[in-house]
C-alpha cells in the first residue's frame, strides 16, 4: 500500500498515526516529511513495496528541501550580520556634524525640503530595518536623509569664521 505524501494532508490530522500539518498550516516541514516517509515505509504491503524510483525521488525531495531550509538559515544569518555591519559602520557617525533634509509644508500645502545642520548623539535600528540617527536636537532621522558628514570641530569652525 503506498501512501500519497501530499494527499489527504489536509483532510486529517494523522497519516498511519503520525502527525502532519493541519488545515491551518500549507507547508510542510523536513521533520513532517520525514515523518511521512518513514510511516510510508513502515506501513508498506509486502507484497507491494515501494518502488524504488518513488522512494528515491522522495529521498531526493527531502534532501532537496533539507537544503533549502539551511540555505533559507544561513541567508537569515546573513541578513542579521549585514544589518549589524550597517548599525556599526552608522555609530562612526556619532560626534560628527551631518547636513539632513525633512520635508514640511509649504504655505500652499505642498511638500518642501528644510535643511538642518545637528551633531550626530546615538544611533538605532528602528524595528523595521532602518538606520536611524538622533542629533543633538533630539530629533530621530534616518540615514538615508543625511546629506553631508563633516566633523563636528569643522563645522564649528566654519560658524565661527562666518
Amino acid at each position: 500500500m503506498n501512501v500519497n505524501v501530499m494527499n489527504g494532508i489536509q483532510e486529517r490530522n494523522q497519516i498511519h498515526g503520525v502527525p502532519v500539518a493541519t488545515t491551518d498550516s500549507t507547508m510542510l516541514g523536513k521533520d513532517d516529511f520525514l515523518k511521512l516517509l518513514i510511516a510510508q515505509l513502515q506501513n508498506q504491503d509486502p507484497l507491494d513495496p515501494m518502488d524504488d524510483r518513488e522512494f528515491i525521488a522522495q529521498m531526493a525531495q527531502f534532501s532537496s528541501l533539507e537544503q533549502m531550509t539551511n540555505m533559507n538559515a544561513a541567508m537569515q544569518k546573513l541578513s542579521n550580520q549585514q544589518e549589524s555591519a550597517a548599525l556599526v559602520q552608522h555609530s562612526e557617525l556619532i560626534g560628527k556634524n551631518v547636513t539632513y533634509y525633512r520635508e514640511i509644508e509649504d504655505a500652499n500645502g505642498f511638500p518642501k525640503k528644510v535643511y538642518d545642520d545637528n551633531v550626530v548623539t546615538s544611533v538605532r535600528r528602528s524595528e523595521n530595518g532602518v538606520i536611524e540617527v538622533q542629533v543633538d536636537s533630539g530629533r530621530w532621522i534616518s540615514s538615508s536623509q543625511i546629506t553631508e558628514v563633516t566633523p563636528a570641530e569643522e563645522a564649528a569652525n566654519e560658524e565661527e569664521s562666518s
